[in-house]
C-alpha cells in the first residue's frame, strides 16, 4: 500500500520500507515521528486531506544537501556580481508504517518542521536605548500664556521659552534693538510690530495687575 504525504510544503509518495529526505524536522535520530497530512491512501483520495490517516517513520540522521551555487551579476554601469554557496538542511527517514484510520491513537508526536518548532525560552534582550531627545524647556512657575498673543501657537511659544521669554512683562518692555534681536533669532521677518505684541503685552500686564 502506498501513501502521498505533504510535508515541507512538497508531496512525497511512499510506502513502507522507503527511505526519504524531507524538509528539517524538528527530531532527533532515532526518533519516531508521524505525518498527518496524508493526501492519498492506495485508492482513497483525501478533500483535501484524508481525516485519521497517517505516515509513521523513523529519523535515520539530519544531513544537508548538495550544495548550490547561486551566481547574480548586474550588467550596469557600476557592475557587481555575487557567488553564493547554500547546502540546504534535511531529514533523513526510513517509513515504518502507513496507517488509514487511527492517527490520533498511535502515540506518536507530529513530524514538525524545525522552522516552525517552538524556540527555546531566550534570555530577555534589553531593548535598544533610543537616543535622547532635546526637551523642551518648561515654562518657569507663573509664566504667561503666550498663545494669547496674535500669531502665537505652541510652536512659536517653545521657541520663546527656549529664549528666555515667558511672560508678557517682558514683551511689554523689549526695545528696539530687543526687536530687532528676536527677529534675527527666530527669523520673526518683522512679526513682532506686524502683529503688535509689544501693545498686546502691555494691555496684558495691566489686566494682570
Amino acid at each position: 500500500m502506498f501513501a502521498v504525504l505533504k510535508t515541507g510544503g512538497k508531496q512525497y509518495k511512499v510506502q513502507s520500507g522507503d527511505v526519504l529526505r524531507v524538509e528539517k524536522l524538528a527530531a532527533a535520530a532515532g526518533e519516531k515521528v508521524q505525518f498527518n497530512e496524508i493526501l492519498m491512501v492506495g485508492g482513497q483520495v483525501g478533500t483535501p486531506m484524508i481525516a485519521g490517516a497517517a505516515v509513521q517513520a523513523e529519523v535515520i540522521d539530519q544531513i544537508k544537501g548538495e550544495k548550490v551555487i547561486h551566481y547574480v551579476k548586474r550588467r550596469r554601469k557600476h557592475s557587481s556580481q555575487r557567488t553564493k554557496g547554500h547546502r540546504q538542511q534535511l531529514t533523513l527517514l526510513r517509513v515504518t508504517d502507513i496507517l488509514e484510520t487511527g492517527a490520533d491513537a498511535s502515540g506518536i508526536k507530529a513530524a514538525i518542521g524545525a522552522a516552525s518548532a517552538p524556540a527555546a525560552a531566550a534570555a530577555p534582550v534589553a531593548a535598544p536605548k533610543k537616543a535622547a531627545r532635546k526637551a523642551a524647556p518648561k515654562a518657569a512657575a507663573g509664566a504667561d500664556d503666550l498663545k494669547v498673543l496674535s500669531g502665537v501657537g505652541p510652536a512659536l511659544e517653545k521657541k520663546l521659552h527656549e529664549n528666555g521669554v515667558t511672560t508678557f512683562a517682558q514683551i511689554a518692555a523689549w526695545t528696539d534693538a530687543d526687536v530687532a534681536e528676536m527677529d534675527e533669532k527666530l527669523s520673526f521677518k518683522g512679526r513682532i510690530e506686524r502683529e503688535g505684541w509689544i501693545a498686546q503685552a502691555a494691555a496684558l500686564v495691566k489686566e494682570q495687575e
